[in-house]
């Protein structure tokens, strides 16, 4: 996202993704057991307000106060959007309806399109190999060159603890203190959400494969192909390939005035 144009930066924001310097990782994980809770709830096609009701008013991740239940809801918000109008969150919910095994994933995955600071973790993360582990230090270390020296050594560490708590969430660590490299649930629901993210940016065609979004997924390319057939087969997303010519599309899940916003970013 780096080199984004004013009018750019803009259309992503429209389409659910956040940038800039702050990010919710200073305070709070990708909050996955809250997530679960509120999803479980609420109708997919809910409106931002509800959500915020169920948290709110209605206290389903039972908070003991009104404070931190707000604070759940602000911070839910800015993970996910926690709006239909909004074709990441839109997306990632129908993907969550299709997929029960798939949810963490899923959910880290608009995580991170929405929390730059989550994106500035990935490297000390994917360049690890299986089995090998990846300490505090060592997001810490990846992070403070990129903060360019935006917080101080206990908000750095407090970030760093969060990334390695979502990244185990996601399933990419596991352990609790002893923090180990592995991989990830992948279903047919998470290449296509991968790959949807990767169409809300503007790839298309073979181009679609090679984004950190596929990346996430920690998968051979041949077997993310082989999981976004399957998903086409399910009706998640329309794949065609002739000639070496791939196509896909999202016809159920993005508005014609989304399509035009896609269209003049690219």
């Amino acid at each position: 996202m780096r080199g984004i144009t004013d009018q750019g930066r803009k259309i992503q924001e429209r389409l659910g993704f956040r940038i800039g310097d702050r990010g919710t990782h200073s305070s709070r994980t990708i909050m996955l057991a809250e997530l679960r809770l509120l999803l479980n709830t609420l109708p997919p096609d809910a409106p931002k307000r509800a959500h915020f009701d169920a948290i709110i008013r209605d206290n389903i991740l039972g908070k003991r106060t009104v404070s931190t239940r707000e604070y759940s809801a602000r911070r839910l918000s800015e993970m996910y959007g926690l709006d239909p109008s909004i074709p990441l969150y839109r997306a990632m919910r129908f993907f969550w309806t299709a997929d029960n095994e798939g949810r963490p994933l899923l959910a880290f995955l608009c995580a991170f399109a929405r929390d730059p600071l989550l994106r500035l973790t990935a490297p000390a993360i994917l360049s690890t190999r299986q089995g090998e582990t990846v300490t505090t230090e060592r997001i810490e270390a990846e992070l403070a060159p990129a903060v360019e020296g935006r917080f101080n050594q206990s908000i750095l560490n407090k970030v760093a603890r969060n990334a390695a708590s979502s990244w185990t969430q996601s399933g990419h660590l596991t352990g609790r203190a002893h923090k180990v490299r592995s991989h990830p649930v992948a279903t047919p629901a998470n290449a296509a959400f991968a790959i949807f993210i990767g169409y809300l940016e503007g790839k298309r065609a073979q181009r679609l494969f090679d984004t950190v979004w596929v990346k996430l997924l920690d998968r051979p390319l041949e077997h993310v192909v082989q999981l976004v057939v399957d998903a086409s087969r399910r009706g998640l997303l329309v794949y065609k390939s002739a000639g070496g010519v791939i196509d896909i599309l999202f016809p159920d899940l993005l508005t014609q005035e989304e399509q035009e916003l896609i269209r003049e970013q690219g």
